[in-house]
């Protein structure tokens, strides 16, 4: 039998149908609920308030009472908020990462190590940047200052709860901005013991607002909303799209992170045992729903079936199971219509004629319940099948064959996506050259180590604006020049 971690519900019930707002916790407007589903079990394990855009217009109020407090608020106090945030994060990170595994199946050593200590990071990077940012230079006579943008509207996804919100949260109470949070309603658990956090931080009341629902109910009315005058939203292009065409009639600033199909371009010489196992792990991260995964292995034809047998044996050693168990690398997909989609992806590249070289469609063996998926690489793939083309969001890897240099790179870029891209060399100078023709928002030689400080965000269809580091931290910032500053 599995070692399994201890369980407690994460969560009050009363906090669950409730909706954080202006500092305190307040029913919704109206009575209805929304279920969330154990993606292990499929079983329901909790009711959350489903919002509407009355709750909206309660949360926005009260953002925008207290924006101009907390932009008056001085950098240092800012600063010493997120300290407590960034600490009672860590001290709180068994019930985040119970919280994770019970919502979206993440393996609960993997959210433990992962999602929740690098959501604190996102935290700690904010705090860091505000305490060293200059609000004001003077150039030429002329004062440039950079003033909080305003009342921001954050809607995150499903995958990566925790990660993405303080991705967005931290930056935007850091530079002076009040928010109003919508979290994904298929995740909203550890949104909701965040909001917790947030009041026991000391935060002042309203500048962090929560409120659950649907992207049609809340995230539509949020985006349209006059008193929004920022909206910052991570899902997929579809819901991008909707967000940016409610938004602009009211001309607020949009930032999108939406989807991506990474490549990872292994040089000739690389050294293949030592990049590819590591290729897969990546693309297979978080049970691969990771909008970044390098999920298209581009390498020599003539090393194809080298790459194969390390692919298919690194797959095939992966644990999948339940992921209250300790020894689980991957648990379950998040969802329903995401473990149908996946499965569907995978029915698509097999009548394409890709050659499966390990896992394939249908349950994990042993798993009647739960939306668990095999571990599956495709090799012989061409650039223009949908497995190649489309964001499958699932541990699905396509490898993909290349004759030439510029052939490699120019797979590379045979997408809509521009999100991340990796290149394994031995040859530093050839690594960089090629990663400066891949037209992506961040490039990876050789698994480096994750840098919080890098700004993350995609060229083409995978959005604009950027987040994390300095760069993120600026999304929050309008652009003030007093011309004349600096006459005598």
């Amino acid at each position: 039998m599995p070692t399994q971690s201890s369980h407690s519900d994460p969560i009050d019930a009363h906090i669950a149908q409730q909706f954080y707002i202006d500092g305190r916790w307040s029913p919704p407007a109206r009575a209805a609920t929304l279920p969330v589903v154990n993606p292990a079990t499929e079983e329901v394990v909790a009711q959350v308030a489903r919002g509407s855009a009355e709750d909206v217009d309660r949360a926005v109020a009260a953002a925008r009472a207290a924006l101009p407090g907390w932009a008056a608020c001085p950098p240092v106090a800012r600063a010493q908020v997120l300290d407590k945030i960034h600490a009672l994060i860590l001290e709180r990170k068994e019930q985040f990462a119970q919280a994770l595994t019970l919502e979206m199946g993440a393996a609960i050593n993997f959210a433990r190590n992962m999602q929740v200590p690098l959501a604190a990071e996102h935290v700690r990077v904010a705090r860091d940047v505000l305490t060293s940012y200059r609000f004001q230079t003077v150039e030429r006579g002329t004062a440039i200052e950079r003033e909080p943008v305003g009342v921001c509207g954050l809607i995150t996804p499903w995958n990566w709860p925790l990660y993405q919100i303080t991705a967005k949260v931290a930056p935007a109470i850091a530079a002076g901005c009040t928010v109003v949070l919508k979290p994904s309603e298929l995740s909203p658990l550890s949104a909701l013991l965040f909001a917790q956090l947030i009041h026991d931080s000391g935060v002042p009341p309203g500048v962090f607002n929560l409120v659950n629902g649907s992207g049609a109910d809340v995230g539509a009315a949020m985006a349209a909303h006059p008193d929004i005058d920022m909206i910052s939203i991570t899902g997929s292009n579809r819901a991008g799209a909707l967000v940016a065409q409610a938004a602009a009639p009211t001309v607020k600033r949009v930032t999108q992170e939406l989807g991506g199909k990474s490549p990872n371009v292994l040089l000739p010489d690389a050294d293949f045992a030592k990049a590819v196992p590591p290729g897969v792990m990546s693309a297979f991260r978080n049970v691969g729903q990771s909008c970044s995964a390098p999920t298209r292995m581009i390498v020599p034809r003539d090393r194809l079936s080298e790459v194969e047998a390390l692919a298919a044996a690194t797959a095939n050693s992966i644990i999948v199971g339940d992921p209250r168990a300790e020894e689980t690398v991957l648990g379950p997909i998040a969802n329903l219509a995401q473990f149908e989609r996946v499965q569907a992806m995978i029915e698509a590249g097999l009548n394409e004629g890709a050659k499966l070289v390990c896992g394939g469609p249908g349950r994990v063996p042993g798993f009647e319940k739960g939306f668990y998926t095999r571990p599956t690489v495709f090799s012989e793939v061409a650039s223009g099948m949908r497995i190649a083309q489309e964001e499958i969001f699932g541990p699905v890897l396509c490898i993909i064959a290349y004759d030439t240099l510029d052939e490699a790179i120019a797979i590379a870029n045979d997408t809509v996506y521009g999100l991340g891209a990796h290149v394994q060399a031995q040859d530093l100078q050839l690594a960089r050259a090629v990663a400066s023709r891949i037209r992506a928002g961040q490039v990876h030689l050789n698994y480096p180590a994750w840098d919080p400080m890098a700004p993350f965000g995609g060229y083409k269809r995978s959005g604009n604006g950027r987040e994390y580091g300095v760069q993120g931290f600026e999304e929050y910032l309008e652009t003030k020049a007093i011309i004349g500053f600096g006459q005598r």
